[in-house]
């Protein structure tokens, strides 16, 4: 299927790990022109190189996402360079603990910057260029805004509070038939994810565990899985989807629990 993104300019947070580097290698391979943005040049040029290896080509920023007027510097330097903005992913942040027994004000506050206004400054910054281009949103989101996790209350608030920008940004920019979802990821296997999983004691036996809830197949979700949705909903072919919370987790957070596999 052509999902007609040959050319469009994709702004893409975290784009050199993880989620963020699937969507930027599934958006190069639409013909799109990701831009790169991660706090450091070397990771966002090695996936540059993996761009250009697919015969494509990608713009980096290297930028901090927690501090404002990086936001602001991301948005400035890619219409500088490429004088567009025909979408947006915000992916960037981090699952950093931030519990309610153990964290502190500081603590809490610092993690909303690290994992939701940065989310709000992108947007807020790329929106011009969006309504001349009429483009879309995709806001990555998590299951601990909606089943919890404990000993996480930042990063749960955080992806509790994408879902309800989701939804108001699909709101507020109906008039400019600009689009906005969000994709909700349960158990995806990213690097950030396998460091979590060898900090247990038990990591293979945990990883087991997680992976025996999850309904279909019994298996992690790929980042692939994730990057291939979100550059659907990028696309016009998804041109009456907006608003929604879209789980790409394998039933992980709707389907019964009578469906746990057993031994």
């Amino acid at each position: 299927m052509d999902l007609n993104l040959k050319d469009k300019v994709v702004i893409v947070t975290g784009g050199a790990k993880g989620i963020g580097k699937a969507v930027v290698l599934a958006l190069a391979k639409e013909g799109a022109l990701p831009v790169i943005v991660g706090r450091k040049q070397e990771d966002n040029d090695l996936v540059k190189a993996e761009v250009e290896a697919l015969g494509g080509s990608a713009f980096c920023v290297e930028a901090e996402l927690s501090k404002p007027e990086e936001c602001k510097r991301a948005a400035e330097e890619t219409l500088t360079a490429l004088g567009r903005i025909d979408g947006l992913v915000n992916n960037a942040g981090h699952n950093d603990g931030v519990g309610l027994i153990t964290g502190s004000y500081e603590k809490f506050i610092e993690s909303l910057h690290k994992n939701l206004t940065h989310y709000y400054l992108m947007a807020h910054y790329c929106i011009d260029a969006l309504r001349v281009s009429g483009g879309s949103m995709v806001n990555i989101s998590s299951k601990t805004a909606e089943t919890g996790q404990g000993g996480t209350s930042g990063y749960a608030a955080s992806n509790g509070g994408r879902n309800a920008l989701t939804r108001e940004w699909a709101v507020e920019l109906l008039p400019y038939r600009i689009r906005v979802n969000a994709i909700v990821v349960a158990e995806c296997a990213t690097p950030q994810y396998d460091s979590w999983i060898r900090t247990l004691d038990n990591p293979e036996e945990t990883l087991k565990k997680i992976t025996d809830r999850i309904p279909l197949e019994h298996r992690m979700t790929t980042s692939e899985e994730i990057a291939n949705t979100a550059v659907f909903l990028l696309s016009d072919k998804s041109s009456h989807t907006t608003g929604q919370l879209i789980h790409v987790d394998g039933g992980y957070v709707h389907l019964d629990r009578s469906l746990i596999k057993e031994d």
